[in-house]
């Protein structure tokens, strides 16, 4: 299963592949760049809460920056769980609160508070709360510590307005601020990529920290 738009290794050795995105425009992004590159993969809209397939369904989840956003992580570990076959893989990457988007989400909170009693989607880059929710219907667990690297040819403002276009809680923050607010956080994000910035040529190349979850289910 996955919960990102596809270029997908798996789907070119001829694997079968599903798709789950609780959003409509990103699936039909995804389908269509699946058709332009002649795979074939079974893309739906659901939610990572409650998919909607057979216990033991899948031999390896894979979800990467996508369910960790779930607003309930409890029932998001038991439908990963539920639905990966014993003996089957399940597959993280998730935002540390330490790394360089950790940073970017807590700031955007700063502006937009979050809804009362829902738990930070940070804490699935904490390796004792994946510990705590994944752990028991696992039979191994690796948590990695790893660096991503975000590469635009444009300065970081630009690269703020590119996420305020198109990187989902970015663009769910800005559309319910009013224009101070806007321009408030618009301020506080660039301020936060310049500081980042590794490059010195007018782009914009910046290290994110990342929780790699590997676990084999029981």
């Amino acid at each position: 299963m996955r919960d990102r738009q596809p270029r997908d290794p798996a789907a070119r050795t001829g694997a079968s592949v599903v798709g789950v995105d609780i959003a409509p425009n990103l699936i039909a992004q995804a389908k269509a760049r699946a058709a332009s590159e002649g795979l074939s993969v079974d893309l739906q809209v659901g939610n990572a809460e409650r998919l909607r397939y057979p216990d033991g369904t899948f031999d390896t989840v894979v979800t990467m920056f996508g369910a960790m956003f779930a607003a309930r992580p409890e029932r998001v570990a038991a439908e990963l769980l539920r639905v990966t076959r014993p003996g089957g893989r399940i597959a993280m990457a998730n935002w540390t609160p330490t790394g360089f988007v950790g940073e970017v989400l807590k700031t955007t909170v700063k502006c937009v508070p979050a809804q009362a009693g829902v738990q930070s989607p940070l804490l699935w880059g904490a390796e004792d709360r994946v510990q705590d929710r994944l752990g028991e219907g696992l039979a191994s667990l690796v948590l990695t510590r790893r660096l991503i690297t975000f590469e635009y040819p444009v300065g970081p403002d630009e690269t703020v307005n590119l996420f305020r276009l198109w990187y989902g809680p970015t663009v769910r923050a800005f559309a319910s601020l009013d224009e101070s607010g806007r321009k408030s956080l618009s301020e506080d994000l660039v301020k936060l990529w310049r500081e980042h910035n590794l490059a010195v040529d007018g782009t914009t190349r910046v290290h994110s920290e990342y929780l790699e979850v590997i676990g084999v289910v029981r």
